[in-house]
């Protein structure tokens, strides 16, 4: 019965993180702009504000969708537990750890799910496993 259920239970975890990423990036460009994210960035300290806020708004539409489709997990998922890294230093690290202050819970649990679905495999519905499957021995993907 477990084996059966991995598959749709990380499918459902690769998706819902994938669209908590996706939506994010996507509020960068259109909601905020990316004139406005840079803004942002800038007022909190972010290195090379104007290259990290276009950078990170690419990472969260591009990292969401990997997840979303279970394509080059270990990348996708190690990028965007970076970016919540950057995240809990830069803007929620300083409010303490309950996300009702907008502390780090969120991020950090963000930052966990995308590191734990990028190393799972992403399971029997995800691209990488497909393209694996139809790969021959040997042969690098």
């Amino acid at each position: 019965m477990i084996d059966q259920a991995r598959p749709v239970a990380l499918l459902l975890a690769r998706v819902a993180l994938g669209v908590i990423f996706l939506v994010h990036g996507y509020q960068k460009f259109a909601v905020m702009g990316i004139a406005g994210a840079t803004k942002f960035f800038e007022s909190i300290g972010v290195p090379l504000a104007g290259v990290a806020a276009p950078a990170i708004a690419v990472l969260e539409v591009a990292g969401g969708l990997a997840l979303i489709l279970g394509a080059a997990l270990p990348i996708a998922g190690t990028l965007l537990a970076l970016d919540m890294i950057g995240a809990i230093v830069f803007v929620h690290g300083a409010n303490g750890f309950g996300a009702d202050k907008g502390g780090y819970e969120f991020v950090l649990s963000l930052a966990a799910g995308a590191l734990a679905v990028g190393f799972t495999g992403g399971g029997a519905l995800a691209v990488d496993t497909l393209l694996r499957r139809r790969t021959p021995a040997g042969a690098a993907v």
